[in-house]
Protein backbone atom coordinates (compact mmCIF):
# COMPACT_ATOMS: atom_id res chain seq x y z
CA UNK A 1 0.00 0.00 0.00
CA UNK A 2 1.35 3.46 -0.95
CA UNK A 3 0.22 7.06 -0.33
CA UNK A 4 0.13 9.80 -3.00
CA UNK A 5 -0.60 13.50 -2.71
CA UNK A 6 -3.63 14.82 -4.64
CA UNK A 7 -2.85 18.37 -5.94
CA UNK A 8 -6.49 19.53 -5.53
CA UNK A 9 -6.91 18.27 -1.96
CA UNK A 10 -5.03 18.88 1.21
CA UNK A 11 -5.08 15.39 2.61
CA UNK A 12 -3.19 12.39 1.21
CA UNK A 13 -4.97 9.96 -1.04
CA UNK A 14 -4.54 6.27 -0.32
CA UNK A 15 -3.81 4.12 -3.34
CA UNK A 16 -4.13 0.36 -2.92
CA UNK A 17 -1.55 -1.91 -4.60
CA UNK A 18 -2.09 -5.08 -2.57
CA UNK A 19 -4.05 -6.95 -5.23
CA UNK A 20 -0.98 -8.82 -6.63
CA UNK A 21 -0.06 -9.84 -3.11
CA UNK A 22 -3.52 -11.32 -2.61
CA UNK A 23 -3.22 -13.13 -5.92
CA UNK A 24 0.19 -14.46 -5.00
CA UNK A 25 -1.20 -15.56 -1.64
CA UNK A 26 -4.02 -17.51 -3.26
CA UNK A 27 -1.61 -19.00 -5.77
CA UNK A 28 0.81 -19.89 -3.00
CA UNK A 29 -1.98 -21.60 -1.06
CA UNK A 30 -2.96 -23.59 -4.13
CA UNK A 31 0.61 -24.72 -4.78
CA UNK A 32 1.03 -25.58 -1.08
CA UNK A 33 -1.98 -27.92 -1.29
CA UNK A 34 -0.74 -29.47 -4.50
CA UNK A 35 2.82 -30.07 -3.29
CA UNK A 36 1.41 -32.25 -0.51
CA UNK A 37 -0.66 -34.23 -2.98
CA UNK A 38 0.34 -37.63 -4.34
CA UNK A 39 -1.85 -37.23 -7.43
CA UNK A 40 -0.25 -34.21 -9.07
CA UNK A 41 2.96 -34.02 -11.08
CA UNK A 42 2.89 -30.27 -11.84
CA UNK A 43 5.06 -28.09 -9.62
CA UNK A 44 4.31 -24.54 -10.86
CA UNK A 45 1.41 -22.43 -12.05
CA UNK A 46 2.47 -22.43 -15.69
CA UNK A 47 2.27 -26.23 -15.89
CA UNK A 48 -1.07 -26.24 -14.04
CA UNK A 49 -2.53 -23.93 -16.71
CA UNK A 50 -1.93 -26.67 -19.28
CA UNK A 51 -3.39 -29.51 -17.17
CA UNK A 52 -6.13 -31.13 -19.20
CA UNK A 53 -8.00 -33.03 -16.50
CA UNK A 54 -8.57 -32.83 -12.76
CA UNK A 55 -10.16 -36.25 -12.41
CA UNK A 56 -7.44 -37.68 -10.14
CA UNK A 57 -6.37 -34.45 -8.40
CA UNK A 58 -6.58 -34.61 -4.58
CA UNK A 59 -5.00 -32.70 -1.72
CA UNK A 60 -3.07 -34.20 1.21
CA UNK A 61 -6.33 -35.12 2.99
CA UNK A 62 -7.77 -36.93 -0.01
CA UNK A 63 -10.26 -34.16 -0.85
CA UNK A 64 -10.72 -33.41 -4.57
CA UNK A 65 -9.28 -30.15 -5.91
CA UNK A 66 -11.24 -28.29 -8.58
CA UNK A 67 -8.91 -26.09 -10.63
CA UNK A 68 -11.90 -24.17 -11.96
CA UNK A 69 -12.08 -22.38 -8.61
CA UNK A 70 -8.53 -21.12 -9.17
CA UNK A 71 -8.92 -20.34 -12.88
CA UNK A 72 -8.63 -16.58 -12.33
CA UNK A 73 -5.42 -17.13 -10.41
CA UNK A 74 -4.00 -19.48 -13.02
CA UNK A 75 -4.82 -17.08 -15.86
CA UNK A 76 -2.77 -14.31 -14.26
CA UNK A 77 0.98 -14.03 -14.51
CA UNK A 78 3.51 -13.67 -11.70
CA UNK A 79 2.84 -9.89 -11.46
CA UNK A 80 -0.91 -10.31 -11.14
CA UNK A 81 -1.65 -9.07 -14.65
CA UNK A 82 -4.32 -11.04 -16.38
CA UNK A 83 -3.89 -9.44 -19.79
CA UNK A 84 -0.11 -9.61 -20.24
CA UNK A 85 -0.24 -12.99 -21.95
CA UNK A 86 -2.94 -11.77 -24.34
CA UNK A 87 -0.88 -8.69 -25.20
CA UNK A 88 2.17 -10.84 -25.84
CA UNK A 89 0.18 -13.12 -28.12
CA UNK A 90 -1.19 -10.10 -30.00
CA UNK A 91 2.31 -8.72 -30.60
CA UNK A 92 3.52 -12.12 -31.78
CA UNK A 93 0.55 -12.42 -34.11
CA UNK A 94 1.30 -9.04 -35.63
CA UNK A 95 4.96 -9.98 -36.10
CA UNK A 96 4.09 -13.28 -37.76
CA UNK A 97 1.55 -11.61 -40.02
CA UNK A 98 4.06 -8.99 -41.13
CA UNK A 99 6.72 -11.66 -41.77
CA UNK A 100 4.25 -13.65 -43.88
CA UNK A 101 3.44 -10.56 -45.96
CA UNK A 102 7.13 -9.96 -46.65
CA UNK A 103 7.70 -13.61 -47.56
CA UNK A 104 4.71 -13.63 -49.92
CA UNK A 105 5.91 -10.49 -51.70
CA UNK A 106 9.41 -11.95 -52.12
CA UNK A 107 7.97 -15.22 -53.41
CA UNK A 108 5.86 -13.39 -56.00
CA UNK A 109 8.85 -11.37 -57.17
CA UNK A 110 11.01 -14.49 -57.52
CA UNK A 111 8.23 -16.31 -59.37
CA UNK A 112 8.00 -13.45 -61.84
CA UNK A 113 11.68 -13.91 -62.81
CA UNK A 114 12.42 -15.85 -66.06
CA UNK A 115 14.93 -18.26 -64.40
CA UNK A 116 12.20 -20.74 -63.36
CA UNK A 117 13.26 -20.83 -59.70
CA UNK A 118 12.45 -23.94 -57.70
CA UNK A 119 14.09 -23.09 -54.38
CA UNK A 120 12.41 -21.53 -51.36
CA UNK A 121 13.26 -21.28 -47.63
CA UNK A 122 12.76 -24.76 -46.14
CA UNK A 123 14.14 -26.75 -43.20
CA UNK A 124 15.25 -30.36 -43.30
CA UNK A 125 12.56 -32.72 -42.07
CA UNK A 126 14.64 -33.97 -39.15
CA UNK A 127 15.09 -30.39 -37.85
CA UNK A 128 12.78 -29.39 -35.00
CA UNK A 129 12.01 -26.10 -36.77
CA UNK A 130 10.54 -27.92 -39.76
CA UNK A 131 7.39 -28.87 -37.84
CA UNK A 132 7.31 -32.28 -39.53
CA UNK A 133 5.75 -34.96 -37.32
CA UNK A 134 4.62 -37.79 -39.62
CA UNK A 135 7.15 -40.56 -38.87
CA UNK A 136 4.69 -43.45 -39.21
CA UNK A 137 6.89 -45.09 -41.85
CA UNK A 138 9.85 -45.17 -39.45
CA UNK A 139 7.59 -46.62 -36.76
CA UNK A 140 6.57 -49.40 -39.16
CA UNK A 141 10.24 -49.97 -40.02
CA UNK A 142 11.19 -50.23 -36.32
CA UNK A 143 8.30 -52.62 -35.66
CA UNK A 144 9.30 -54.80 -38.63
CA UNK A 145 12.93 -54.79 -37.51
CA UNK A 146 11.88 -55.78 -34.00
CA UNK A 147 9.77 -58.64 -35.36
CA UNK A 148 12.63 -59.86 -37.51
CA UNK A 149 15.01 -59.77 -34.53
CA UNK A 150 12.55 -61.69 -32.39
CA UNK A 151 11.94 -64.18 -35.17
CA UNK A 152 15.68 -64.75 -35.53
CA UNK A 153 16.03 -65.37 -31.77
CA UNK A 154 13.07 -67.74 -31.85
CA UNK A 155 14.49 -69.63 -34.82
CA UNK A 156 17.89 -69.84 -33.11
CA UNK A 157 16.20 -71.24 -30.03
CA UNK A 158 14.37 -73.89 -32.08
CA UNK A 159 17.51 -74.95 -33.98
CA UNK A 160 19.55 -75.17 -30.79
CA UNK A 161 17.12 -76.77 -28.33
CA UNK A 162 14.41 -78.22 -30.54
CA UNK A 163 10.77 -78.14 -29.49
CA UNK A 164 10.76 -78.15 -25.68
CA UNK A 165 7.04 -77.46 -25.27
CA UNK A 166 5.33 -80.32 -23.43
CA UNK A 167 1.84 -79.73 -21.95
CA UNK A 168 2.27 -82.75 -19.67
CA UNK A 169 5.12 -80.95 -17.93
CA UNK A 170 2.80 -77.96 -17.48
CA UNK A 171 0.30 -80.17 -15.69
CA UNK A 172 3.00 -81.59 -13.43
CA UNK A 173 4.28 -78.09 -12.65
CA UNK A 174 0.87 -76.54 -11.95
CA UNK A 175 -0.33 -79.48 -9.89
CA UNK A 176 2.99 -80.09 -8.13
CA UNK A 177 2.64 -83.81 -8.77
CA UNK A 178 6.38 -84.45 -8.86
CA UNK A 179 7.08 -82.03 -6.02
CA UNK A 180 5.96 -81.99 -2.43
CA UNK A 181 3.78 -84.39 -0.53
CA UNK A 182 0.06 -84.39 0.08
CA UNK A 183 -2.13 -81.30 -0.25
CA UNK A 184 -0.54 -78.92 2.23
CA UNK A 185 -1.18 -75.87 0.04
CA UNK A 186 -4.90 -76.64 -0.03
CA UNK A 187 -4.96 -77.09 3.75
CA UNK A 188 -3.28 -73.69 4.23
CA UNK A 189 -5.88 -72.04 2.00
CA UNK A 190 -8.71 -73.65 3.97
CA UNK A 191 -7.07 -72.59 7.25
CA UNK A 192 -7.53 -68.93 6.19
CA UNK A 193 -11.22 -69.19 7.12
CA UNK A 194 -10.09 -69.18 10.76
CA UNK A 195 -8.68 -65.66 10.34
CA UNK A 196 -11.72 -64.60 8.32
CA UNK A 197 -14.10 -65.82 11.05
CA UNK A 198 -12.10 -64.14 13.81
CA UNK A 199 -12.15 -60.86 11.88
CA UNK A 200 -15.93 -60.97 11.39
CA UNK A 201 -16.61 -62.01 14.99
CA UNK A 202 -14.55 -59.15 16.40
CA UNK A 203 -16.28 -56.65 14.11
CA UNK A 204 -19.68 -57.85 15.33
CA UNK A 205 -18.49 -57.56 18.92
CA UNK A 206 -17.33 -53.99 18.30
CA UNK A 207 -20.65 -53.10 16.65
CA UNK A 208 -22.62 -54.46 19.63
CA UNK A 209 -20.16 -52.80 22.07
CA UNK A 210 -19.36 -56.16 23.64
CA UNK A 211 -15.68 -55.53 22.98
CA UNK A 212 -13.97 -52.22 23.65
CA UNK A 213 -12.48 -50.32 20.73
CA UNK A 214 -8.89 -50.67 21.92
CA UNK A 215 -9.12 -54.40 22.61
CA UNK A 216 -10.96 -55.06 19.34
CA UNK A 217 -8.39 -53.23 17.21
CA UNK A 218 -5.57 -55.02 19.05
CA UNK A 219 -7.14 -58.42 18.26
CA UNK A 220 -7.68 -57.43 14.63
CA UNK A 221 -4.08 -56.27 14.26
CA UNK A 222 -2.68 -59.50 15.70
CA UNK A 223 -5.06 -61.56 13.55
CA UNK A 224 -4.04 -59.81 10.32
CA UNK A 225 -0.31 -59.99 11.07
CA UNK A 226 -0.51 -63.68 11.99
CA UNK A 227 -2.42 -64.39 8.77
CA UNK A 228 0.47 -63.16 6.62
CA UNK A 229 3.25 -64.64 8.81
CA UNK A 230 1.76 -68.10 9.32
CA UNK A 231 2.50 -69.36 5.75
CA UNK A 232 6.13 -68.24 6.10
CA UNK A 233 6.59 -70.38 9.20
CA UNK A 234 4.82 -73.44 7.76
CA UNK A 235 6.65 -73.31 4.42
CA UNK A 236 9.98 -72.84 6.19
CA UNK A 237 9.39 -75.81 8.54
CA UNK A 238 7.71 -78.10 6.00
CA UNK A 239 9.36 -76.80 2.84
CA UNK A 240 9.98 -80.21 1.31
CA UNK A 241 6.25 -80.97 1.31
CA UNK A 242 5.37 -77.89 -0.79
CA UNK A 243 5.78 -77.52 -4.53
CA UNK A 244 6.98 -74.18 -5.89
CA UNK A 245 3.63 -73.54 -7.55
CA UNK A 246 1.72 -74.51 -4.41
CA UNK A 247 3.85 -72.29 -2.16
CA UNK A 248 3.52 -69.40 -4.64
CA UNK A 249 -0.27 -69.78 -4.72
CA UNK A 250 -0.44 -69.81 -0.93
CA UNK A 251 1.72 -66.69 -0.61
CA UNK A 252 -0.30 -64.77 -3.22
CA UNK A 253 -3.54 -65.84 -1.54
CA UNK A 254 -2.46 -64.76 1.93
CA UNK A 255 -0.98 -61.48 0.66
CA UNK A 256 -4.34 -60.61 -0.94
CA UNK A 257 -6.18 -61.75 2.20
CA UNK A 258 -3.95 -59.49 4.32
CA UNK A 259 -4.78 -56.44 2.20
CA UNK A 260 -8.51 -57.23 2.09
CA UNK A 261 -8.85 -57.83 5.83
CA UNK A 262 -6.94 -54.61 6.52
CA UNK A 263 -9.37 -52.70 4.28
CA UNK A 264 -12.36 -54.46 5.85
CA UNK A 265 -11.31 -53.59 9.40
CA UNK A 266 -10.33 -49.99 8.63
CA UNK A 267 -13.49 -49.25 6.62
CA UNK A 268 -15.72 -50.63 9.37
CA UNK A 269 -13.79 -48.50 11.86
CA UNK A 270 -14.63 -45.38 9.80
CA UNK A 271 -18.29 -46.42 9.62
CA UNK A 272 -18.36 -47.15 13.35
CA UNK A 273 -17.06 -43.68 14.23
CA UNK A 274 -19.71 -42.05 12.04
CA UNK A 275 -22.39 -44.35 13.42
CA UNK A 276 -21.56 -43.44 17.01
CA UNK A 277 -21.68 -39.75 16.17
CA UNK A 278 -25.21 -40.07 14.75
CA UNK A 279 -26.62 -42.47 17.36
CA UNK A 280 -26.82 -42.21 21.19
CA UNK A 281 -24.27 -44.34 22.99
CA UNK A 282 -26.66 -47.00 24.29
CA UNK A 283 -27.92 -50.41 23.28
CA UNK A 284 -29.99 -49.99 20.12
CA UNK A 285 -31.90 -51.99 17.55
CA UNK A 286 -30.41 -52.28 14.09
CA UNK A 287 -29.70 -49.05 12.25
CA UNK A 288 -32.09 -49.99 9.46
CA UNK A 289 -35.07 -49.70 11.82
CA UNK A 290 -33.87 -46.36 13.17
CA UNK A 291 -33.34 -45.12 9.64
CA UNK A 292 -36.86 -46.13 8.60
CA UNK A 293 -38.39 -44.35 11.61
CA UNK A 294 -36.40 -41.20 10.92
CA UNK A 295 -37.44 -41.23 7.27
CA UNK A 296 -41.08 -41.77 8.21
CA UNK A 297 -41.06 -38.83 10.62
CA UNK A 298 -39.38 -36.53 8.11
CA UNK A 299 -41.81 -37.52 5.37
CA UNK A 300 -39.20 -39.12 3.13
CA UNK A 301 -40.74 -41.64 0.75
CA UNK A 302 -38.77 -44.59 -0.57
CA UNK A 303 -38.27 -44.80 -4.33
CA UNK A 304 -38.95 -48.32 -5.53
CA UNK A 305 -36.64 -47.89 -8.52
CA UNK A 306 -33.66 -46.90 -6.35
CA UNK A 307 -31.84 -49.78 -4.64
CA UNK A 308 -31.61 -49.49 -0.88
CA UNK A 309 -28.08 -49.04 0.40
CA UNK A 310 -26.68 -51.30 3.08
CA UNK A 311 -25.98 -49.41 6.30
CA UNK A 312 -23.58 -50.19 9.12
CA UNK A 313 -23.78 -52.58 11.01
CA UNK A 314 -26.11 -54.52 8.68
CA UNK A 315 -23.08 -55.26 6.48
CA UNK A 316 -21.44 -57.49 9.11
CA UNK A 317 -22.34 -60.88 7.70
CA UNK A 318 -20.58 -63.81 6.07
CA UNK A 319 -22.41 -63.13 2.80
CA UNK A 320 -21.13 -59.57 2.58
CA UNK A 321 -17.58 -60.49 3.64
CA UNK A 322 -17.35 -63.43 1.23
CA UNK A 323 -18.53 -61.25 -1.66
CA UNK A 324 -15.76 -58.78 -0.88
CA UNK A 325 -13.14 -61.53 -0.64
CA UNK A 326 -14.15 -62.87 -4.07
CA UNK A 327 -14.64 -59.48 -5.77
CA UNK A 328 -11.79 -58.16 -7.96
CA UNK A 329 -10.89 -55.31 -5.61
CA UNK A 330 -8.79 -54.75 -2.50
CA UNK A 331 -10.79 -51.82 -1.07
CA UNK A 332 -13.91 -52.63 0.93
CA UNK A 333 -17.16 -50.70 0.61
CA UNK A 334 -20.58 -51.31 2.10
CA UNK A 335 -22.21 -50.88 -1.33
CA UNK A 336 -20.21 -51.82 -4.40
CA UNK A 337 -21.37 -50.73 -7.86
CA UNK A 338 -23.17 -53.67 -9.46
CA UNK A 339 -24.11 -54.68 -12.98
CA UNK A 340 -27.63 -55.79 -13.79
CA UNK A 341 -26.77 -59.01 -15.66
CA UNK A 342 -23.97 -61.31 -16.81
CA UNK A 343 -22.93 -60.83 -20.42
CA UNK A 344 -22.39 -64.41 -21.51
CA UNK A 345 -20.57 -63.57 -24.75
CA UNK A 346 -18.22 -61.18 -22.92
CA UNK A 347 -17.58 -63.74 -20.17
CA UNK A 348 -16.87 -66.49 -22.71
CA UNK A 349 -14.31 -64.29 -24.50
CA UNK A 350 -12.52 -63.47 -21.24
CA UNK A 351 -12.41 -67.13 -20.19
CA UNK A 352 -11.07 -68.14 -23.60
CA UNK A 353 -8.39 -65.42 -23.37
CA UNK A 354 -7.44 -66.67 -19.91
CA UNK A 355 -7.08 -70.25 -21.10
CA UNK A 356 -5.06 -69.31 -24.19
CA UNK A 357 -2.97 -66.79 -22.22
CA UNK A 358 -1.94 -69.34 -19.60
CA UNK A 359 -0.80 -71.75 -22.34
CA UNK A 360 1.13 -69.01 -24.17
CA UNK A 361 2.93 -67.93 -20.98
CA UNK A 362 3.86 -71.53 -20.10
CA UNK A 363 5.07 -72.18 -23.65
CA UNK A 364 7.31 -69.07 -23.61
CA UNK A 365 8.72 -70.04 -20.23
CA UNK A 366 9.44 -73.65 -21.19
CA UNK A 367 10.73 -73.03 -24.71
CA UNK A 368 12.59 -69.76 -24.36
CA UNK A 369 13.10 -68.49 -20.81
CA UNK A 370 14.22 -71.70 -19.08
CA UNK A 371 17.24 -72.35 -21.38
CA UNK A 372 18.32 -68.69 -21.19
CA UNK A 373 18.13 -68.65 -17.40
CA UNK A 374 20.07 -71.92 -17.09
CA UNK A 375 22.79 -70.67 -19.44
CA UNK A 376 23.20 -67.52 -17.36
CA UNK A 377 24.08 -69.40 -14.16
CA UNK A 378 27.80 -70.04 -14.67
CA UNK A 379 28.81 -66.64 -16.13
CA UNK A 380 26.71 -64.88 -13.49
CA UNK A 381 28.30 -66.96 -10.73
CA UNK A 382 31.82 -66.29 -12.08
CA UNK A 383 31.01 -62.58 -12.50
CA UNK A 384 31.90 -62.72 -16.18
CA UNK A 385 30.29 -59.37 -16.94
CA UNK A 386 30.52 -59.60 -20.73
CA UNK A 387 28.83 -63.00 -21.01
CA UNK A 388 26.40 -62.19 -18.18
CA UNK A 389 25.33 -59.00 -19.97
CA UNK A 390 24.81 -60.96 -23.19
CA UNK A 391 22.66 -63.48 -21.29
CA UNK A 392 20.70 -60.61 -19.70
CA UNK A 393 19.90 -59.05 -23.07
CA UNK A 394 19.06 -62.48 -24.49
CA UNK A 395 16.64 -63.10 -21.64
CA UNK A 396 15.09 -59.62 -21.80
CA UNK A 397 12.95 -60.19 -24.92
CA UNK A 398 11.18 -63.45 -23.94
CA UNK A 399 10.78 -62.27 -20.35
CA UNK A 400 9.20 -59.03 -21.52
CA UNK A 401 6.84 -60.86 -23.86
CA UNK A 402 5.88 -63.14 -20.98
CA UNK A 403 5.30 -60.14 -18.69
CA UNK A 404 3.07 -58.41 -21.26
CA UNK A 405 1.06 -61.61 -21.74
CA UNK A 406 0.74 -61.97 -17.97
CA UNK A 407 -0.45 -58.36 -17.65
CA UNK A 408 -3.18 -58.82 -20.25
CA UNK A 409 -4.07 -62.24 -18.87
CA UNK A 410 -4.37 -61.06 -15.26
CA UNK A 411 -5.59 -57.46 -15.37
CA UNK A 412 -7.89 -57.69 -18.38
CA UNK A 413 -9.01 -61.23 -19.03
CA UNK A 414 -9.06 -62.84 -15.57
CA UNK A 415 -10.20 -59.85 -13.48
CA UNK A 416 -12.89 -58.94 -16.01
CA UNK A 417 -14.14 -62.54 -15.93
CA UNK A 418 -14.29 -62.46 -12.13
CA UNK A 419 -16.00 -59.06 -12.20
CA UNK A 420 -18.59 -60.32 -14.69
CA UNK A 421 -19.42 -63.37 -12.57
CA UNK A 422 -19.63 -61.25 -9.38
CA UNK A 423 -21.72 -58.49 -11.03
CA UNK A 424 -18.91 -56.09 -10.12
CA UNK A 425 -19.23 -52.89 -12.17
CA UNK A 426 -15.92 -51.10 -11.50
CA UNK A 427 -13.59 -52.58 -14.14
CA UNK A 428 -10.84 -49.94 -13.95
CA UNK A 429 -8.06 -52.45 -13.23
CA UNK A 430 -5.36 -50.53 -15.12
CA UNK A 431 -4.76 -47.18 -16.81
CA UNK A 432 -2.51 -46.17 -19.70
CA UNK A 433 0.74 -47.08 -17.96
CA UNK A 434 2.42 -47.54 -21.35
CA UNK A 435 2.30 -43.74 -21.79
CA UNK A 436 3.90 -43.05 -18.38
CA UNK A 437 6.56 -40.34 -18.63
CA UNK A 438 8.14 -41.17 -15.25
CA UNK A 439 8.32 -44.03 -12.78
CA UNK A 440 5.81 -42.44 -10.38
CA UNK A 441 3.15 -42.30 -13.08
CA UNK A 442 3.83 -45.92 -14.03
CA UNK A 443 3.30 -47.19 -10.49
CA UNK A 444 0.11 -45.14 -10.18
CA UNK A 445 -1.44 -46.52 -13.38
CA UNK A 446 -0.38 -50.11 -14.08
CA UNK A 447 -2.01 -51.86 -11.07
CA UNK A 448 -5.03 -49.82 -10.03
CA UNK A 449 -6.41 -52.15 -7.30
CA UNK A 450 -3.12 -52.02 -5.40
CA UNK A 451 -2.65 -48.29 -6.08
CA UNK A 452 -6.11 -47.44 -4.74
CA UNK A 453 -5.47 -49.56 -1.64
CA UNK A 454 -2.13 -47.87 -0.96
CA UNK A 455 -3.60 -44.37 -1.35
CA UNK A 456 -6.75 -45.06 0.65
CA UNK A 457 -5.40 -47.18 3.50
CA UNK A 458 -1.73 -46.20 3.77
CA UNK A 459 -0.78 -42.92 2.10
CA UNK A 460 -3.68 -40.70 3.21
CA UNK A 461 -3.76 -42.03 6.83
CA UNK A 462 0.01 -41.47 7.14
CA UNK A 463 -0.31 -37.90 5.82
CA UNK A 464 -3.20 -37.25 8.21
CA UNK A 465 -0.93 -38.34 11.06
CA UNK A 466 1.31 -35.36 10.27
CA UNK A 467 3.94 -36.86 8.00
CA UNK A 468 4.95 -35.22 4.74
CA UNK A 469 3.91 -36.57 1.36
CA UNK A 470 7.48 -37.67 0.65
CA UNK A 471 7.67 -39.63 3.89
CA UNK A 472 4.28 -41.21 3.15
CA UNK A 473 5.43 -42.18 -0.35
CA UNK A 474 8.57 -43.77 1.11
CA UNK A 475 6.44 -45.81 3.51
CA UNK A 476 4.28 -46.96 0.59
CA UNK A 477 7.39 -48.12 -1.30
CA UNK A 478 8.68 -49.89 1.84
CA UNK A 479 5.36 -51.68 2.19
CA UNK A 480 5.35 -52.67 -1.48
CA UNK A 481 9.00 -53.79 -1.32
CA UNK A 482 8.24 -56.08 1.61
CA UNK A 483 5.44 -57.87 -0.26
CA UNK A 484 7.47 -58.16 -3.47
CA UNK A 485 10.15 -59.92 -1.44
CA UNK A 486 7.51 -61.95 0.39
CA UNK A 487 6.04 -63.28 -2.87
CA UNK A 488 9.44 -64.35 -4.23
CA UNK A 489 11.64 -65.41 -1.33
CA UNK A 490 9.10 -67.45 0.62
CA UNK A 491 7.99 -69.80 -2.23
CA UNK A 492 11.61 -70.30 -3.34
CA UNK A 493 12.78 -70.65 0.29
CA UNK A 494 15.68 -68.43 -0.72
CA UNK A 495 15.63 -65.48 1.62
CA UNK A 496 17.44 -62.69 -0.20
CA UNK A 497 16.66 -59.01 -0.64
CA UNK A 498 16.89 -58.53 -4.41
CA UNK A 499 13.19 -57.81 -4.93
CA UNK A 500 13.19 -55.52 -1.88
CA UNK A 501 16.18 -53.57 -3.20
CA UNK A 502 14.61 -53.45 -6.66
CA UNK A 503 11.48 -51.80 -5.29
CA UNK A 504 13.38 -49.37 -3.05
CA UNK A 505 15.54 -48.52 -6.06
CA UNK A 506 12.38 -47.12 -7.67
CA UNK A 507 12.65 -44.06 -5.39
CA UNK A 508 15.93 -42.71 -6.85
CA UNK A 509 14.88 -43.96 -10.29
CA UNK A 510 11.69 -41.89 -10.04
CA UNK A 511 13.77 -38.80 -9.25
CA UNK A 512 16.01 -39.50 -12.26
CA UNK A 513 13.04 -40.12 -14.57
CA UNK A 514 11.33 -36.87 -13.50
CA UNK A 515 14.57 -34.96 -14.07
CA UNK A 516 14.96 -36.48 -17.54
CA UNK A 517 11.32 -35.70 -18.29
CA UNK A 518 11.83 -32.03 -17.38
CA UNK A 519 15.17 -31.67 -19.17
CA UNK A 520 14.73 -33.86 -22.27
CA UNK A 521 10.97 -34.07 -22.60
CA UNK A 522 8.25 -36.66 -21.87
CA UNK A 523 9.39 -38.99 -24.67
CA UNK A 524 12.77 -39.61 -23.01
CA UNK A 525 11.01 -40.10 -19.68
CA UNK A 526 8.83 -42.77 -21.26
CA UNK A 527 11.95 -44.47 -22.68
CA UNK A 528 13.45 -44.61 -19.16
CA UNK A 529 10.26 -46.27 -17.88
CA UNK A 530 10.34 -48.91 -20.63
CA UNK A 531 14.06 -49.55 -20.14
CA UNK A 532 13.59 -50.16 -16.41
CA UNK A 533 10.78 -52.64 -17.12
CA UNK A 534 12.60 -54.52 -19.89
CA UNK A 535 16.00 -54.82 -18.15
CA UNK A 536 15.09 -54.81 -14.45
CA UNK A 537 12.98 -57.96 -14.40
CA UNK A 538 15.42 -60.34 -16.15
CA UNK A 539 18.22 -59.09 -13.89
CA UNK A 540 16.09 -59.97 -10.85
CA UNK A 541 15.29 -63.40 -12.34
CA UNK A 542 18.98 -64.14 -12.89
CA UNK A 543 19.83 -63.12 -9.32
CA UNK A 544 17.18 -65.34 -7.75
CA UNK A 545 17.88 -68.29 -10.01
CA UNK A 546 21.58 -68.09 -9.13
CA UNK A 547 20.85 -67.95 -5.38
CA UNK A 548 18.16 -70.64 -5.62
CA UNK A 549 20.48 -73.12 -7.34
CA UNK A 550 23.32 -72.39 -4.93
CA UNK A 551 21.00 -72.79 -1.94
CA UNK A 552 19.27 -76.01 -3.00
CA UNK A 553 21.60 -77.66 -5.55
CA UNK A 554 25.11 -76.83 -4.37
CA UNK A 555 26.37 -80.37 -4.96
CA UNK A 556 25.08 -80.56 -8.52
CA UNK A 557 26.48 -77.09 -9.23
CA UNK A 558 30.01 -78.15 -8.27
CA UNK A 559 30.01 -80.72 -11.08
CA UNK A 560 28.59 -78.39 -13.72
CA UNK A 561 30.84 -77.31 -16.55
CA UNK A 562 30.31 -74.12 -18.47
CA UNK A 563 29.24 -74.61 -22.06
CA UNK A 564 29.29 -71.62 -24.35
CA UNK A 565 25.80 -71.30 -25.82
Amino acid sequence: MTTTKDPKEKGPTIKTTAQPAQTNGVAGGLMKRLRRSASVTEHNLSSLRNRKSTQHLFDQHGNPIDLQQYRKVLDKDENGNGTSEKKLRYRRTQSVTRAEEISNKEAKQRKAQPDRSIHRPRDSLFSWSSGFTNFSGLVNWAFLLLCMGGLRLGLENLLKYGIRINPIDWYFFLSGRNEGEGHNSLFLVLYSFVHISICLAVEKGLALEIISEGLGMFIQTINIIVSVCFPVVIIHLKGSTFSIMGATTVCFYYAILFLKLWSYVQTNMWCRKTYYQRQPRERRPSISVAELERNHKSGVEDDEDVAKLVQYPDNLSYKDLMYFLLAPTLCYELNFPRTSRIRKHFLLKRLLETFVGVNVVLAIVQQWITPSVRNSLIPFSNMNMGVATERLLKLALPNHLCWLCFFYLMFHSFLNAIGEVMYFADRNFYCDWWNANNIDTFWRTWNMPVHRWCVRHLYIPVVQMGYSSRQASTMVFLFSAFFHEYLVSVPLQTYKIWAFLGMMGQIPLSIISRYIERRLGPRMGNIIVWASIILGQPLCIMCYYHDYVITHFQTALNGTEFQNS
